[in-house]
């Protein structure tokens, strides 16, 4: 019986704190640059992520509200050996947000941003109050994070939800591009296992006001609660309270599972009203400045949005038709359908794993921030783990008897694109095996 087991890339080995200290200098993005060091001297490995790539927040929280200050972290540990095994018993994970310790209290002038607006007007606009430089939980919501602390386990992997981080460090610098240092521990000595870090997005770039509110050209744009209370005969301006806009429109980006009391998607209404302006994609997601989408393989000047996603009209409408913003996005297969594999069906790629239950994302980077990224900070670990800024691909460091050295050298060692010995072991469901498309075009056969 053939047993499917090779579907992406193995994982590489992680610096042990003390060597990467030593070994390491320190970087523009406030981390550390990543000194590649053998796996044979490892004996455990961490990856960590953030879920979504970029994560948009709004800079102020007295007005319009669409997404509050909230980002998710996952992180999978392996203990090295024979086979290798993802460990979920025995160990904590802490995690901090790199010379970052508070959000409440940050902010600028031009443009406006006032970060402390959210926990000012949390119970207003989420029914929750929070102390300050804590976050909403929509995974667990008794558990309100803050901006370090302990990742809860998760099924294989272990999650901090809600931190409330915000794109302004604690030295005043902005930058969405935040850096969460996660660190392994033996939970009954409190002993460092494994240490690495990860990009932790958060861009403000989705402010509202950058067009509404404002004359542009000869035309004057009203703010958006305005031209709602114009168009929908509402009183938002004359009650000046802030407003979430999910409390109307559903977004299961929020947690929520329908359309809302107004019977149309938030994702649905915004798309739909812009679609019929000069407005891209850029103009409200992140961003011409934060680069929401940085895949060097992906993307282009405007983000490459609507090749995957479509143009604002196409989006509105498969909504309009039935599709759960959130939910249901475009799949690695509908461009890669040469490699079968890549197909994680109903499942979003950033909750699908493979190859014995090893997160995609864990291999190939959060989505809108694949490897290789035009961004240094998401590259971190795959420079780390093997020295270069491309999808995991060493066996060696999970597997203990491995002899790889890494795909590219077993690829260019026995012939290029020839047939190799990895077929031995390694069979594609085609007559035509090229070594470069591994691990996505072979099988990991009994024999």
């Amino acid at each position: 019986m053939t047993e499917r087991r090779l579907k992406v890339p193995a994982l590489l080995g992680l610096v042990l704190a003390g060597f990467l200290a030593a070994c390491s200098t320190t970087s523009e993005n406030g981390g550390v640059t990543p000194v590649e060091i053998p796996a044979a001297s490892l004996s455990y490995i961490v990856l960590a992520w953030n879920d979504l790539g970029m994560h948009d927040l709004n800079p102020t929280y007295n007005k319009e509200v669409i997404l509050p200050p909230y980002n998710t972290i996952w992180a999978q540990v392996i203990k090295r050996g024979n086979p290798p095994e993802i460990v979920t018993t025995g160990v904590t994970l802490e995690y901090r947000i790199v010379d970052n310790t508070y959000s409440y209290g940050k902010g600028t002038g031009l443009p406006l941003r006032i970060y402390g607006q959210f926990w000012d007007n949390s119970f207003d606009l989420f029914g929750v109050s929070l102390a300050h430089d804590t976050g909403l939980n929509l995974v667990d919501p008794n558990i309100h994070n803050g901006l370090s602390g302990t990742m809860v386990l998760k099924g294989n992997h272990f999650e901090v939800d809600g931190v409330p981080v915000v794109p302004i460090n604690d030295a005043g610098t902005w930058d969405p591009y935040q850096i969460a240092e996660i660190v392994v521990r033996n939970a009954a000595t409190s002993a460092e296992l494994a240490r690495t870090q990860a990009t932790v997005p958060a861009s403000d770039e989705i402010n509202c006001a950058k067009c509404h509110g404002q004359t542009i050209g000869t035309v004057a744009i009203l703010s958006v609660l305005a031209e709602h209370d114009k168009l929908e005969e509402t009183t938002f301006v004359a009650d000046g309270v802030p407003v979430l806009c999910a409390d109307c429109h559903g977004s299961p980006a929020l947690g929520q599972t329908g359309p809302g009391s107004s019977e149309f998607y938030l994702s649905q209404v915004v798309h739909g009203f812009h679609s019929t302006t000069s407005a891209a994609c850029y103009n409200c997601h992140p961003g011409a400045t934060t680069k929401g989408n940085r895949s060097m393989a992906h993307t282009a000047t405007d983000g490459n949005c609507t090749a995957c996603h479509g143009t604002l009209a196409d989006i509105t409408s498969s909504i309009t038709n039935g599709r759960i913003p959130w939910v249901s996005e475009p799949k690695c297969v509908n461009c890669h359908t040469f490699v079968a594999e890549v197909d994680t069906g109903s499942t979003l790629y950033r909750n699908a794993n493979a190859h014995n239950g090893l997160s995609c994302p864990a291999c190939h980077g959060s989505p809108h921030a694949q490897v290789p990224s035009g961004k240094a900070a998401d590259n971190y670990q795959a420079l780390q783990y093997q020295n270069k800024a491309l999808p995991l691909g060493s066996c060696k460091v999970c597997h203990g008897s491995s002899k790889g050295g890494g795909l590219t050298g077993i690829v260019e060692a026995h012939g290029g694109s020839q047939p190799t010995s990895c077929m031995v072991c390694h069979t594609g469901p085609i007559s035509t095996n090229n070594p470069r498309e591994f691990p996505h075009r072979f099988q990991q056969r009994s024999r």
